[in-house]
């Protein structure tokens, strides 16, 4: 006699190296997972990155992966593709901009012959997008070294660059300049040739003055200025110096500067920061001092350590106290798009109390460990707590422990999803967190715990295999009583005797409760164990500062699998 419901059974706990639905295909390590669309991928792209290998991917593989998705996004809708990079750059959702930029350089250089008309819509909208991906001069430098790799300089890239200079306001195009002079090989001046911007003639006074300051420094303001453009000479009238703008005007002064006293002075009039003040006086304790007063909150996270061994950052001196007052304002991260994933470096960095180089050393204030530590959940958007029952499951499988989140230092894949589970159990008041591999793991991490004592907690962890059904079968097997499954994996999943979405079903068969799962991608690979077919099942990117809001959403509303 045939028993039919023991076939049914075997149906519903497929090992995951077989295929076990349509439109799986095989992951890295083997087993069998779902495929994201490639809008999703692309997000995944633009906000984790492809720097570096992942276990089972070499660099090059995954770069390769990650720009084929791109090229076919563009390919879709190129216009829908420069929209997602403008959104995901502007909004700061990802820890850095270079994705972006390099994003928006293929679309400024995609071709599709058989499809002219729409490549030229998608080239005319990505240069468009220039100034709002490429905010600061560092920015323009890299997309200029990006899409000089891929297309020629032609009318409409020259006009596009030209156009980054002309349309912004006169002081703030003088302070991007003498900030960022030059990276990688590039300068101002580089791209003003390259543009074929001339020295401003027909504009105002003050933008005319920075292009020919650009171009050919104090010298070039005076009575006959000639340049040479496109083979032709032109000369232009006399400038007074004075209209330069103050960040030009400070720099001219600070390299003239002989004394410290002189240099906090500057600073001081003329808004200066660090990278306009000369390395022979940034040993100088005042100097910093002086700097952090308006200093960017950016730049102040990159400089704690610095500042720390100069002895700035003394316990309880007022210099502490302000540094302290800036990383506690939430205002302050949100207008300085200061990312969470920035705010954990600087934190891992700070408290080991040396640089990732070993060339600085600095006595740890601890006083700013906590701010960081606090900095770091108000990084992420508003969230508004869904209440519901939240089981926080950390892959801890030896694959997780391979690479760097968006080429952080010290940010593993395992590493990173201790920190966004911290975040999310922060946010939500009824939350367990427990660790798998191959099998379960108490991580005993407590949402009370410091950020620092949670990520020690899994970063020293050696365990092999994957099983990302365990979550469910955890909770069944314990009778857990769960309505949110949130899982932090890089979806290298292979070693279970069912799928996870089949252990999801069967939880929810069993328990009663029409429990959704939101899957964590903590790499940039296009694989998901959510069923794209089930309405209870999401996907979303590792360390985007909109996810936890976006997954307390998705638990509170429209419960029924």
């Amino acid at each position: 006699m045939t028993k039919y419901a023991q076939h049914a059974s075997a149906r519903k706990e497929t090992p995951q190296m077989k295929e076990a639905a349509k439109g799986q295909k095989k992951n890295h390590a083997g087993g069998y997972t779902f495929v994201l669309d490639k809008w999703s991928a692309l997000d995944r792209f633009l906000i984790l990155g492809a720097e570096g290998p992942t276990y089972y991917a070499s660099e090059k593989k995954h770069v390769k992966g990650n720009l084929k998705t791109l090229d076919k996004c563009l390919e879709e809708d190129g216009v829908r593709t420069v929209n997602k990079i403008v959104e995901i750059s502007k909004e700061g959702r990802a820890p850095k901009n270079d994705p972006a930029i390099f994003a928006l350089a293929s679309a400024a250089a995609f071709q599709v012959n058989e499809r002219g008309q729409q490549a030229a819509e998608t080239r005319k909208a990505a240069l468009a997008a220039l100034p709002a991906v490429c905010r600061t001069g560092t920015h323009l430098f890299q997309f200029a070294e990006d899409v000089q790799a891929l297309r020629g300089w032609g009318r409409s890239l020259r006009e596009a660059v030209s156009n980054w200079y002309l349309s912004m306001p006169t002081d703030k195009l003088a302070y991007q300049v003498v900030k960022y002079q030059s990276r990688n090989g590039w300068s101002h001046r580089d791209l003003l040739r390259k543009a074929h911007v001339g020295a401003g003639q027909g504009l105002a006074e003050a933008p005319q003055a920075v292009l020919r300051w650009l171009t050919g420094g104090v010298d070039s303001m005076g009575a006959r200025f000639v340049q040479r453009r496109d083979g032709k000479d032109g000369t232009y009238a006399p400038i007074n110096p004075a209209v330069l703008p103050p960040s030009i005007q400070g720099w001219e002064a600070m390299k003239k500067a002989t004394t410290a006293k002189e240099v906090v002075k500057l600073i001081a009039e003329y808004n200066l920061t660090h990278e306009m003040v000369l390395n022979d006086f940034k040993k100088d304790p005042k100097v910093w001092e002086a700097l952090l007063v308006k200093m960017p909150i950016t730049a102040l996270i990159r400089s704690l350590g610095r500042m720390s061994a100069i002895g700035l950052l003394k316990p309880m001196s007022a210099t502490s106290k302000l540094v302290c007052a800036k990383l506690a304002d939430e205002a302050v991260l949100q207008r300085g798009r200061v990312h969470p994933l920035a705010l954990l470096v600087a934190l891992n960095v700070y408290q080991s109390g040396q640089g990732a180089r070993g060339n600085l050393s600095w006595a740890v204030n601890q006083d700013v460990v906590d701010a960081l530590d606090a900095a770091f959940y108000m990084a992420f958007k508003g969230i508004k707590p869904s209440g519901k029952n939240h089981l926080l499951a950390l892959d801890v499988s030896g694959s997780m422990s391979w690479g760097e989140i968006a080429g952080m230092p010290g940010i593993t894949p395992r590493v990173g999803s201790a920190a966004m589970a911290m975040a999310t159990a922060r946010s939500e008041p009824n939350t367990h967190m427990f660790g798998f591999c191959n099998q379960f793991r108490e991580l005993k991490i407590s949402k009370r715990q410091r950020l620092d004592s949670a990520i020690k907690a899994v970063s020293n962890l050696n365990f092999g295999g994957t099983d990302c059904s365990l979550p469910m079968l955890y909770a069944l097997q314990n009778k857990i009583e769960v309505e949110h499954f949130v899982v932090f994996t890089d979806n290298e999943t292979y070693a279970g005797r069912q799928h996870p979405h089949q252990a999801l079903e069967q939880y929810r068969q069993k328990m009663g409760i029409p429990a959704k799962l939101t899957v964590v991608g903590m790499t940039a690979t296009k694989f998901t164990i959510a069923n794209p077919n089930d309405a209870g099942m999401l996907d979303v990117v590792g360390f985007d500062t909109a996810a936890p809001a976006v997954m307390a959403d998705f638990a509170r509303e429209g419960f029924g699998g």
